[in-house]
């Protein structure tokens, strides 16, 4: 029997020694026990990171939503599947059963089917967070069509490159969306994409907002008509473990975005496995992950993964300030969430607020916090740790990326004891290295490197989309026979992992390797500031030296600046040495972040450099107005 269940540190260990000794048998335990199967596979796994090719569960069939839905109608028909928790606390949230979420996904499949879209068809998704979001991801799965989501916040020009680049003929969007106080015409930004990708030739439109729309003749149609019309059965499309299961662009470092494709069977297993232990998953628990279905976060933490394990899920379309900062921990009081799911960034948003919007609520019901998007700063941590789970709730602080498909270095609540900043240690079938730069792997412990992964998990991606070649140069090409993460990383005494942030945030200055998030740690430590970001840029002597933006909160506003700078710079030389001290400290309104809530460090560095001639596309940040502010103060 294989140990689905991970309950104290012995265990772990012991489930990790396996997963490493006999990955194909391990795997092959988790994925005979848990899951429906057409047909077992003929070989567990077949790999050569040389090409790089990757194949798990060879020849094995299934269809993902049997797993996710069909196989728990019998035992769960009427437990929720997802909680929808809409923007206005005013409008009623809806309980799906898992029963009504099979006829909704077989619905949509049906109208998708009439529209012409059959397996290995890649189907284009800009929706909000509303329930249409989930049937939709899952009837594309339902017929073996390819799903590829665009997270709704994104710009016209953004959508057209990612719906281009994935060749999708069908595009599905709603009418408009509710963001806070907002209403985002998104049908409008859908208008202006399409006059770029001439192969569209069918959109299909939720009705959210009820606003007046543009409806062109012969292209666009109301989904919800076609739904009712639509049979409430749908037979699931028999699938290769490794057909594509969707697409999914992540922002590259330079050049257009790159469409990560994710396969069928190991992202399955894989997504399950993970969320199963990493949230301490048990039966009548409700979870929440805050991320939007636009992200690799909600594709495996909102939708596959917990619905695989048959969970109950929550969905939330609106943003943790409004009506006011105590939206999330009322959610969690409304709907009693046992585990929670969130970013660092929204995390210190809120820290900075009255702890009033915390304590009003009663949160009693949290077993399991998470984090994820970004390493979690000390401070956040102990706010979180403190007054959201009270001493009493692990935190799960997980490393992973769009190309991992999963969690897989992270905390296993009530087995491994955690540690302040630290992702702790890999996920059973993972295995991590550090390696320097020419290229060898860095043994022991107390060290820091570039962080690799040399053996394969079944859910990571196994292209670019239509560029292999650009698969190879990026993750496989740095270091031989390693997945390159792009990565920085630490192993401390005990064989713990801290992630130091991008390798291209490490920043050499006179010899000396600094990754950027201690130091920036360090800033946030100081009691006036509320976040910053540092970049290289570069100096005379030094090669490189270091440039910091800081936001302040309220009260730092009035101090004297230049004192301020020298309590920053003396905080980072007390925590990191006098090498860390920033050259240059500009403070800032805001900071240019994507709308996951990474800071563009790229456009920081090109002003820091004083080269601000092209800063590439600032439409796709959440706040591009920012970046003219920021250039107008540059020192």
């Amino acid at each position: 029997m294989s140990n689905y269940h991970i309950k104290n540190l012995e265990e772990y260990f012991q489930v990790y020694r396996k997963s490493v000794r006999e990955p194909e048998k391990f795997w092959q335990e988790i994925a005979e026990e848990h899951f429906v199967w057409r047909k077992k596979w003929d070989n567990v796994l077949s790999w050569d990171f040389s090409k790089p090719e990757v194949k798990w569960f060879e020849n094995a069939k299934l269809n993902i939503t049997e797993n996710c839905i069909d196989r728990h109608l019998l035992t769960k028909g009427e437990k929720t599947a997802i909680i929808w928790e809409p923007n206005d606390p005013k409008e009623k949230a809806l309980h799906l059963t898992y029963s009504e979420l099979h006829k909704k996904v077989n619905k949509v499949a049906n109208v998708l089917k009439s529209k012409g879209v059959k397996k290995g068809d890649k189907v284009g998704i800009y929706l909000p967070m509303i329930p249409e979001l989930a049937y939709v991801v899952l009837a594309c799965a339902r017929i073996g069509a390819v799903h590829s989501v665009v997270f709704a916040g994104f710009s016209a020009s953004a959508l057209a490159t990612r719906t281009v680049d994935a060749d999708c003929k069908i595009l599905i969007t709603a009418d408009g969306s509710y963001r806070g106080e907002k209403t985002i015409d998104l049908k409008g930004i859908v208008d202006k994409a399409l006059e770029d990708c001439p192969e569209v030739n069918s959109v299909l439109v939720v009705k959210r907002t009820g606003s007046n729309i543009n409806i062109k003749d012969g292209r666009d149609e109301w989904l919800e008509p076609l739904m009712k019309n639509a049979s409430e059965d749908c037979a699931p499309e028999i699938m290769d473990a490794e057909d594509p299961l969707f697409i999914l662009y992540t922002s590259g470092s330079t050049g257009k975005p790159k469409g990560m494709l994710h396969t069928t069977a190991g992202y399955m297993v894989y997504s399950a496995y993970t969320f199963k232990n990493i949230f301490n998953y048990n039966n009548d628990d409700v979870y929440w992950c805050t991320a939007d279905i636009g992200w690799i976060t909600g594709h495996s933490y909102i939708l596959y993964g917990p619905l695989a394990n048959g969970a109950t899920t929550v969905m939330f379309e609106g943003v943790p300030s409004y009506p006011d900062f105590g939206r999330f921990w009322e959610i969690i009081e409304k709907h009693k969430v046992n585990q929670f799911y969130t970013a660092p960034t929204a995390i210190r948003a809120l820290a900075k607020k009255d702890l009033e919007f915390v304590t009003k609520h009663d949160l009693s019901s949290l077993k399991v916090l998470g984090t994820v998007g970004e390493p979690i700063n000390e401070e956040a941590w102990h706010w979180y740790d403190n007054n959201i789970g009270k001493n009493k709730s692990p935190i799960v602080d997980t490393w992973w990326q769009t190309e991992t498909g999963g969690i897989m270095i992270s905390p296993i609540p009530f087995a491994t004891p955690t540690k302040p900043t630290f992702a702790t240690l890999p996920f059973p079938g993972i295995q991590p290295v550090l390696m320097d730069e020419e290229g060898n792997e860095i043994k022991g412990n107390q060290v820091d490197g570039r962080l690799c992964i040399k053996y394969p998990w079944p859910s990571m991606a196994r292209t670019i989309y239509g560029n292999h070649d650009r698969y190879r140069e990026t993750y496989f090409s740095t270091f031989e026979n390693m997945y390159f993460t792009g990565d920085g990383a630490l192993r401390d005494e005990v064989g713990y992992y801290r992630i130091t942030g991008r390798v291209d945030d490490v920043i050499i200055v006179s010899g000396h390797n600094l990754g950027t998030a201690p130091i920036e740690d360090a800033i946030n430590e100081h009691p006036a500031v509320a976040e910053s970001a540092v970049v290289g840029f570069p100096h005379d002597v030094k090669g490189n030296a270091l440039y910091g933006f800081i936001i302040l909160k309220e009260f730092g506003e009035s101090r004297d600046r230049d004192n301020l700078r020298k309590e920053i710079k003396q905080t980072i030389s007390d925590k990191i040495g006098p090498i860390a001290k920033p050259d240059k400290i500009q403070f800032v309104e805001g900071l240019p972040k994507t709308r996951s809530g990474k800071i563009m460090r790229r456009i920081l560095r090109k002003i820091a450099s004083g080269d601000t001639s092209d800063l590439g596309d600032t439409s796709t940040l959440l706040n591009p107005e920012v970046v003219e502010e920021i250039i107008n103060g540059a020192l």
